[in-house]
């Protein structure tokens, strides 16, 4: 018996849209992402392409019509629902943008669900261009199939951030001065609810870091017996709390 290909192939291009998608529906491509499906993967009329909203979930469509800047696909059906991100954020003094970018990029990989950029007092930079870390969230879900993409709150100061920090969430302040082992923290589970603190490339300074300590609900931790990067202790911290708390299980 011949085995019949599975549809759609694995080589199906995958592109969000800033637009709620639904079945049965027509949608206009164009831009850099019509630049993309035309010349980049050379997409003909018929070919399918898998589209997602970070609204209702991800689609099948197919090109009904190409033109020289512009494409129309036509929605066949719903392949799944938006995903339910585990409920993670991810706290980040600015860094330098390359490695904040990556951060970004990587962090999204890994599912977390907020990215909250904040300002201490030894951040080497002091502004946030938004919208190019959501185009680095925007790419990283498209290549890692996510349905779902992460929040990205508006920069806050250290102090405001903890001025009103949520009472029913817990603070893993990631304190490069020791703590309790963060695998450790984590096997009550009682920590299901929690945002990650890393501070930027010099550490939180002292004041800063008494303050985060004396926040109730901040329980600082170790990441091991070794000073890491900033952006390396982000994806260490995630993965941690993944595999013992998130969707890793």
């Amino acid at each position: 018996m011949v085995q019949t290909p599975a549809w759609p192939p694995h080589s199906t291009p995958r592109l969000f849209v800033d637009e709620p998608l639904s079945e049965g529906s027509e949608i206009r491509i164009a831009g850099g992402q019509a630049h993309y499906l035309l010349h980049v993967m050379r997409l003909k009329e018929g070919a399918p392409v898998k589209l997602f909203d970070d609204r209702t979930g991800e689609y099948l469509a197919t090109v009904t019509a190409t033109g020289k800047r512009d494409l129309m696909l036509n929605i066949e059906g719903k392949l799944r629902e938006r995903e339910a991100a585990p409920d993670l954020w991810l706290c980040q003094a600015l860094i330098k943008k390359d490695r904040l970018d990556w951060i970004a990029e990587k962090s999204c990989e890994l599912g977390i669900a907020r990215f909250v950029p904040v300002l201490t007092q030894r951040c080497v930079a002091d502004k946030l261009k938004e919208d190019r870390l959501r185009c680095q969230m925007i790419e990283a879900a498209e290549q890692c199939e996510r349905t779902a993409l992460p929040e990205i709150a508006e920069l806050s100061k250290l102090d405001a951030l903890l001025r009103d920090w949520p009472s029913d969430r817990t603070l893993l302040f990631c304190d490069e001065r020791g703590g309790s082992p963060l695998a450790d923290v984590l096997k009550s589970g009682e920590h299901a609810k929690s945002a990650i603190l890393i501070g930027p490339e010099g550490g939180f300074s002292d004041e800063e870091n008494a303050a985060i300590r004396a926040l109730p609900q901040a329980v600082p931790v170790s990441l091991g017996p070794r000073i890491l990067r900033a952006d390396t202790a982000a994806i260490a911290a995630i993965a941690v709390w993944m595999s013992a708390v998130g969707d890793w299980r």
